[in-house]
């Protein structure tokens, strides 16, 4: 591989940048459609994987991120048709639509990314750092109330707030993103 190659193609370094980057919020992701911890990480492991054995032909100008998230959505509905755990008209438009080329970017883009963003950083500072150690860290409410010196009935509260407020802040961007899916 010459030089000029190598700058075009994903190195080992960029590659564990990627991975450290974005396994957790892509299992997160993952978990929004198999609701199995387990069956999520595998995905995403697997999409990794096949990001690894694609690296030569991954076009520069593309969004990584977007072909990660786009990768683990579908390796997700195929997931749930292959183990017949759901099964539903939005489910067989869902798999049609994944078979057309469908740009992920609008769904995953920095527009909706900075809203949430904007959301958490609204959250009380307390609720914030449950809800981050929790959601982000994925740790559980022991596991945080040990952490943060408190009682798991605070932790418990604390998260119910922060989904109180993410709900009420992401109510119209929540609307938009079940018409994009319902209306495609």
């Amino acid at each position: 591989m010459n030089d000029q190659s190598k700058d075009k193609t994903l190195d080992r370094q960029l590659f564990e940048q990627l991975f450290k980057e974005h396994f957790i919020p892509l299992c997160n992701f993952a978990r929004g459609f198999v609701y199995d911890t387990d069956s999520a990480k595998e995905i995403v492991q697997d999409v990794f994987i096949n990001l690894w054995q694609k690296r030569d032909t991954i076009a520069q100008d593309k969004s990584v991120r977007a072909y990660l998230f786009q990768s683990v959505r579908n390796r997700c509905l195929n997931h749930i048709r292959n183990n017949q755990k759901f099964r539903s008209h939005y489910l067989d438009v869902e798999l049609e639509q994944n078979n057309q080329a469908w740009d992920y970017d609008h769904l995953v883009g920095e527009e909706i990314h900075k809203k949430i963003e904007a959301a958490i950083q609204k959250l009380p500072e307390k609720c914030r750092e449950v809800f981050e150690l929790s959601r982000f860290e994925e740790m559980k409410y022991n596991e945080i109330a040990l952490k943060l010196g408190i009682a798991a009935k605070t932790v418990e509260v604390h998260m119910s707030k922060a989904l109180k407020i993410l709900r009420e802040e992401l109510k119209d961007l929540m609307m938009i993103l079940l018409l994009l899916f319902l209306g495609k």
